[in-house]
């Protein structure tokens, strides 16, 4: 059976309360994708990603599961990764709103 796409992890956005995506989660819709932005200068983080919901900040993929995707991204390869909104549920506190699938995509 073919798959496009394998699910690598999934979590929920890390500091999702600290930026902007209380203004965009109306429009936020599961399956959708979110575009990831490596931070390699990040002082906390060498292995930090971004995530974005068009141009707003969601907030980032958390430590504990940037470190592999960090460094395909920092080596150039962000064509093999992709991020899609899982869940939207916007009755739950702000650190557990939007959970994200990270997904390791099929280029043969």
């Amino acid at each position: 059976m073919y798959e496009p796409s394998r699910m690598i992890t999934s979590f929920h956005v890390s500091g999702f309360q600290r930026y902007d995506g209380a203004q965009v989660l109306d429009k936020l819709e599961v399956g959708q994708k979110l575009k990831m932005v490596g931070e390699p200068d990040n002082p906390y983080d060498p292995n930090a990603i971004e995530l974005y919901y068009k141009k707003v900040k969601l907030g980032y993929v958390p430590r504990e599961e940037n470190g592999m995707p960090g460094m395909l991204l920092f080596f150039g390869h962000k064509d093999v990764l992709e991020a899609r909104v899982l869940q939207v549920d916007p009755k739950r506190s702000p650190w557990h709103q939007i959970r994200v699938g990270l997904y390791l995509t099929d280029k043969r």
